[in-house]
């Protein structure tokens, strides 16, 4: 617990240092795990923060009760953004509905659509964003930064959690009583779209379930393999 509590202290002073520095700042809000502890962390101790999240159009139904739940619960209101339909439909035509299965190319043109062109949207007028990324996610994920710049975004980023074990996450959603999404308790630890997200088996890494016909050196949506550069070391407490 007291490594936990030495986290959270870090985290809020991230979240402290980008409001100071980097005003206006919005939180991607993906609904997982990691980002219910932020929603959490930012509703107590940040609430000027905005906060945001991308709906897709394929996402499983636990995920839109989750959003309800976010808005029901938190005083800070969660902001929703779609693909635009044109795209969407002329990316349909092209490929098929599912045609995402067919191809890594496809698939990314479907993120692309659904996701990147939507973020950028929510990214306007900016300028820095919060993600919930882990480094143990994902061997893409190696080697984030807890700030960066996003030189494709043009603004700076910010991963707080960064540092944060599996187990410290859901220590904290557990002792802070903070809502989740259900299908974490049917064995989906890592959860996007529905048709692209599946259960995996004890053993497994936890992002397995994820586009799990692609080599995992592929498995990133696109909103975070852009160029990112460090921009100076944050500065957080010790305990």
């Amino acid at each position: 617990m007291r490594n936990l509590k030495q986290k959270i202290n870090q985290t809020i002073a991230v979240l402290d240092q980008a409001v100071l520095d980097f005003s206006p700042v919005t939180f991607a809000n993906s609904l997982g795990a990691e980002d219910m502890v932020l929603t959490d962390l930012i509703a107590k101790n940040q609430p000027n923060i905005d906060m945001f999240s991308l709906d897709t159009g394929r996402l499983p139904q636990e995920t839109y009760d989750l959003m309800q739940q976010v808005r029901n619960k938190y005083n800070v209101p969660l902001l929703v953004y779609y693909p635009d339909a044109k795209d969407l439909e002329l990316y349909v035509a092209q490929y098929g509905v599912n045609g995402f299965y067919n191809s890594v190319e496809n698939r990314k043109a479907c993120c692309q659509v659904r996701k990147v062109e939507p973020l950028r949207r929510a990214l306007k007028g900016t300028k820095a964003w919060i993600t919930g990324l882990r480094r143990e996610q994902a061997v893409t994920r190696a080697s984030l930064e807890i700030s960066a710049f996003d030189a494709d975004n043009g603004l700076q980023k910010f991963n707080p959690l960064l540092e944060w074990t599996n187990a410290e996450v859901w220590e904290y959603i557990k002792a802070n009583d903070v809502p989740y999404n259900a299908l974490h308790d049917q064995f989906y630890p890592s959860i996007g779209c529905a048709p692209c997200t599946r259960a995996i088996t004890p053993g497994e890494d936890i992002r397995a379930g994820r586009w799990w016909w692609e080599d995992p050196q592929n498995k990133e949506c696109g909103l975070h393999v852009g160029k990112t550069l460090p921009l100076k070391k944050i500065l957080v407490p010790s305990i």
